[in-house]
């Protein structure tokens, strides 16, 4: 079963009397998404649900590729975040927006591919376990920091070409942070220190992360900056971030340490 084409459909039809367009949202939080990582290639067994033969969408037949040994193809991205963030993919997955991650029409699932912004020459590395994009003229849906990576959150859309990638095979170098620089999660900074020791015992009790409070100076100005951390990779501070917008902690970013 292709779990999130019924999606789909179901918010084409309720959004029809409006604007007839789909939109979508990233998190409501600054996400710095240069620390997550490319996917790297691995050999996977092919999804049971994800690879029918072919399957009918909107009255059109898709057919799936048996491999993405090959495969080659230059068109137009776009992106999908909140609205199908939780949800299943088309392989039965769980799609996260965080996660380096497409949907692709014909691929077969899982697959990765190296695709290149051809506006700005960017590349990255997903893996494609979802279906669609079904807007006519757009050849693949990349995940909120697939498509932020590549600058393509905010305009929408860019030309992109896609190359499928086998395990071993070589792929955009990863820098700076993705090597493994630690991070730290900054909630806020403050002129004064008492300010920022107020807010630092506040977050003690309701977090078990560190709470530390440092002095930089700035513009010939004292700031006392509140952080959690320092964590060893970007995903625990993300995670981090999203618990502290629950405990309404809308200002959380995430910093990379010296």
């Amino acid at each position: 079963m292709i779990f999130r084409l019924a999606i789909i459909s179901i918010i084409l039809l309720l959004t029809a009397c409006t604007t007839g367009v789909i939109t979508d949202s990233g998190p409501s939080v600054s996400i710095d998404v240069s620390g997550i990582p490319n996917a790297t290639p691995r050999n996977e067994a092919l999804s049971r649900g994800g690879n029918p033969s072919s399957y009918v969408v909107f009255g059109k037949r898709y057919f799936v590729l048996q491999s993405a040994e090959g495969f080659n193809e230059r068109g137009v991205a776009s992106w999908y975040g909140n609205k199908f963030h939780g949800n299943k993919t088309s392989n039965g997955e769980i799609y996260d927006m965080y996660a380096m991650t497409a949907a692709h029409k014909s691929l077969p699932l899982p697959s990765y591919v190296k695709v290149t912004n051809l506006d700005n020459k960017r590349s990255i590395v997903v893996r494609v376990n979802d279906r669609g994009p079904f807007h006519q003229g757009r050849i693949i849906d990349l995940s909120y920091v697939a498509a932020s990576k590549l600058g393509i959150h905010k305009v929408g859309t860019a030309p992109v070409e896609i190359v499928a990638i086998k395990a071993g095979e070589q792929h955009p170098t990863l820098t700076g942070s993705q090597r493994g620089e630690s991070v730290a999660v900054q909630i806020g900074a403050f002129s004064t220190r008492g300010n920022a020791e107020n807010l630092k015992n506040k977050l003690v009790k309701l977090v078990t992360a560190d709470v530390r409070v440092s002095e930089v100076s700035s513009q010939g100005k004292r700031l006392f900056r509140v952080r959690l951390g320092p964590f060893e990779n970007v995903t625990t501070a993300r995670n981090w971030i999203i618990k502290l917008e629950k405990m309404s902690f809308k200002q959380a970013s995430l910093v990379y340490l010296n």
